[in-house]
């Protein structure tokens, strides 16, 4: 576990329909990137969006006071 806190694994185990849906949106952004020319016009900014939302959700739990 790279650059993991024990904070944010509590709270993702605690929760694991948040934990699918951050892992989700991350998945289909890099799998946007990949397969971009399938995609249409702007591959690149919806794949950013999602990968940026992936990863906001991971810094959530490091927002909370208590877990």
């Amino acid at each position: 576990m790279i650059l993991v806190s024990k904070k944010a694994l509590k709270y993702l185990g605690a929760h694991p329909y948040y934990n699918s849906l951050i892992h989700i949106l991350l998945g289909a952004g890099l799998g946007i990137l990949v397969t971009y020319p399938l995609i249409g016009e702007h591959p690149v900014r919806w794949a950013a969006a999602l990968v940026g939302l992936g990863i906001l959700g991971h810094l959530y739990p490091l927002t909370l006071k208590k877990v």
